[in-house]
């Protein structure tokens, strides 16, 4: 439908232990965008992260589980999961993955000793077992052996090997985490619905090579016998880096997938799809065509393109198409082009690709169809200031200008402004552009190993946030 929506990530709000999450504070930026009248609030992947992926939501080490410091003590409190008053915690200026796990780590342990929610986890279990036992196990004796699995000892490289009572308990214990996590986040989920909003979540393509989804599902990965990578993907270089992006994470076999009529995929998508209103499908030029660079490569410049699935994958899914997104940004061919409209998947724009000085570029507005969703920036982009700031060349910022007419005011708003007037079905402003903020509130720098993924918001958008966003809305039938 038309509408708009605001892009802030579960780990970026404010308050909490360390790092935001699912607790007071979410429900606090749901009420800010049911003032706002928005349609839409957008996050990035919630999967289990891992600090030696820089705890990238798009390297995760399981697509289906969700990420353990965001869950909240005090939901777990009101909840009746505690057994005792959860602690007081000073803000924290950035994201701290590992001591918000190290803090909740001991009050889920408590509840789980404990007993606490026994019934209502052991509904959980039955109904996730096909990704929730696996990946217990996996976390578990990853605990124990370390990390990547290739190094266990070998009968503990397959899924099936009967693991010691010690950590078949800690297996357990990892699965009851999720359950807490989910039942948290489902319950912020239909509040959210209740105020009139829907949530965009997000689909990585790929999990990160040490995790519980290429460990109990090697077979659906280019793996050597010893379970190392023979190619890991990226992008060739592009706007973000002369060098391509190098994600180092497997790439499937798409071919083993597609003798299983991408069972493994197609389940993971629908599982997902109870979490979220609609999915924003990650790097979807690869299900047509995929850049995979040999294992050991330094960049990714020496990769190759190799050929997707395609439209025979989401025919396998195609009752749950109408509720996809496609990231279709970086080198798009025609048969991406292609691909999208035969599935009838709307497609994204950014207005900070748009400054080139050719009135073709598809990410000028008018250009653009009704059936997109258009970003000031995405969170691999600077902030509009940042990039207005540090970025824009003079040109752009001339083109920019005369395009809109002019900027009278803030130039965040500006912008909003412009991608409100578009004809494009939904748009989205990251939180920081609503703010105004510079470059150093940005969340990823494509390219950049370390650093990313930390930015958190000090407070709640004011309320004139939401009037502002609410008149623009208004505007433009929003």
């Amino acid at each position: 439908m038309r509408g708009f929506g605001v892009l802030l990530p579960v780990f970026s709000l404010p308050g909490g232990c360390h790092v935001g999450d699912i607790g007071p504070e979410a429900y606090g930026f749901a009420q800010f965008l049911a003032d706002a009248e928005a349609t839409y609030w957008q996050v990035l992947p919630l999967g289990h992260t891992a600090p030696e992926y820089d705890d990238s939501p798009y390297s995760a080490i399981s697509l289906m589980a969700g990420n353990p410091p965001l869950i909240s003590l005090d939901k777990m409190a009101q909840d009746g999961l505690l057994t005792k008053t959860p602690p007081r915690c000073s803000p924290a200026e950035r994201a701290d993955y590992e001591a918000a796990w190290g803090l909740k780590r001991r009050y889920l342990q408590e509840a789980f000793e404990a007993g606490l929610g026994r019934g209502e986890f052991e509904e959980f279990a039955a109904a996730n077992g096909w990704w929730l036992e696996p990946y217990g196990r996996y976390m578990a004796l990853r605990e124990t052996y370390g990390s990547p699995w290739v190094h266990w000892p070998p009968k503990f490289k397959r899924p099936g090997a009967r693991l010691p009572e010690k950590i078949a308990k800690r297996a357990l214990f990892y699965q009851y985490v999720q359950y807490v996590f989910w039942s948290q986040w489902l319950d912020l989920k239909r509040h959210v619905n209740s105020l009139g909003v829907f949530i965009i979540g997000d689909l990585p393509i790929y999990p990160g090579h040490d995790s519980a989804d290429v460990w109990e599902g090697r077979r659906y990965f280019k793996l050597a016998p010893d379970g190392t990578p023979l190619y890991v993907s990226g992008v060739p270089p592009d706007y973000f880096s002369p060098t391509g992006q190098l994600w180092r994470t497997p790439v499937y076999d798409w071919g083993e997938m597609g003798r299983d009529r991408y069972a493994w995929w197609a389940r993971r998508l629908r599982r997902l799809l109870e979490a979220f209103d609609h999915i924003r499908l990650d790097h979807f030029r690869g299900y047509a065509a995929y850049w995979e660079v040999p294992y050991g490569e330094e960049t990714a410049v020496n990769g190759r393109w190799a050929p997707g699935p395609g439209e025979e994958l989401f025919r396998a899914v195609e009752d749950v198409l109408p509720r996809l997104i496609a990231e279709d940004l970086g080198l798009i061919t025609p048969d991406v082009v292609e691909l999208r409209r035969r599935l009838g998947i709307p497609g994204m724009r950014v207005l900070q690709f748009a400054w080139d000085g050719n009135p073709a570029n598809e990410h000028k507005p008018h250009n653009y169809e009704r059936d997109l969703v258009a970003y000031t920036g995405t969170h691999d982009n600077n902030t509009i200031v940042g990039w207005w700031l540090e970025e824009a060349t003079p040109r752009a910022r001339r083109e920019a200008l005369a395009y809109m007419g002019g900027c009278r005011g803030a130039v965040n708003w500006c912008f909003a402004r412009l991608l409100f007037s578009t004809v494009a079905d939904a748009v989205v402003v990251p939180i920081q552009d609503v703010l105004g903020l510079g470059g150093d509130a940005r969340i990823n720098k494509p390219a950049a190993p370390r650093g990313n993924w930390k930015w958190r918001l000090h407070a709640q958008p004011p309320p004139a946030h939401a009037r502002r966003l609410r008149r623009l809305a208004k505007l433009y039938g929003r």
